[in-house]
């Protein structure tokens, strides 16, 4: 018994480890395919300034990417974007309303 409930671990480890590698692969598959876009559409200076925002916050490198092609998508994008152009792209995205609380 004690045996049937080890292969029965052992199973069940080895499915999760092969659907993490999956999950893995498609992430890294998913990446490729966003830097051959963003490749296309930005510059290498524009294109090194969203892989160092990749570093820091993946959250707002991936709003920026959305927002990215959301404005290629509706054709606003002529030729490639520059550096400063992203950089106002992040500006925008990282706004933070300002919560002020007043007591009374």
């Amino acid at each position: 018994m004690s045996e049937d409930l080890k292969e029965k671990k052992l199973d069940e480890l080895k499915q999760k480890y092969l659907k993490q590698q999956e999950e893995e692969n498609q992430a890294l598959e998913m990446e490729d395919k966003m830097q051959s876009i963003l490749k296309s559409i930005l510059t290498e200076e524009a294109k090194q300034r969203l892989s160092n925002v990749r570093l820091v916050n993946k959250e707002l490198y991936t709003r920026a990417f959305q927002a990215i092609m959301g404005l290629v998508q509706k054709g606003m994008v002529q030729g490639k974007l520059n550096e400063e152009q992203v950089k106002e792209i992040l500006r925008q995205l990282n706004k933070r309303r300002d919560i002020n609380i007043t007591r009374k």
